[in-house]
């Protein structure tokens, strides 16, 4: 499933005409990945991050310290600071931040294990939103990418 919703968001980029760029932690690169498996992936593919720990989320996507201790990475604040920190790196039209616990340590009661927190700026309409998911690390990490693909499809097949 996972790669044929790839090859049909490739094939809806290249339609649009958008460049993407991600900013991304739990998935690892993952959507980076994904993306660039499909030759033809430099026409609209500007480029991204894996911001794994909190500075590099700091020095490189300007995530704020005070967003990181209040708040923590895994947060809407976050994944709101990473999706501008991509966006004023890449000036992509579509940018997409990830963050979150895929486990199977680092939960807690009030962010358990699947939680996962995107950043959306699709041609400077901002979403933040939250997901749980459930499984193992490796089964996480792909739900997270199917859900920003799935958004990614919904956003480019609007009317």
């Amino acid at each position: 499933m996972l790669k044929e919703l790839t090859k049909e968001v490739h094939e809806l980029l290249i339609k649009s005409r958008y460049k993407i760029s991600f900013a991304e932690s739990c998935t690892g690169g993952l959507l980076q990945k994904l993306i660039t498996d499909n030759s033809g992936s430099s026409s609209y593919y500007e480029g991204g991050i894996v911001a794994y720990s909190d500075r590099v989320k700091k020095d490189l996507l300007s995530v704020p310290q005070n967003i990181l201790s209040a708040n923590g990475a895994v947060s809407a604040e976050c994944a709101l600071a990473m999706v501008m920190g991509i966006k004023r790196l890449t000036q992509a039209d579509l940018c997409i931040s990830i963050t979150g616990i895929a486990g199977p340590t680092g939960g807690s009661k009030k962010k358990p294990v699947g939680t996962v927190w995107f950043g959306f700026d699709f041609a400077g309409e901002i979403n933040i939103e939250s997901e749980c998911f459930s499984g193992k690390r490796e089964e996480v990490r792909a739900q997270a990418a199917i859900y920003v693909l799935e958004e990614i499809k919904k956003y480019l097949t609007r009317g």
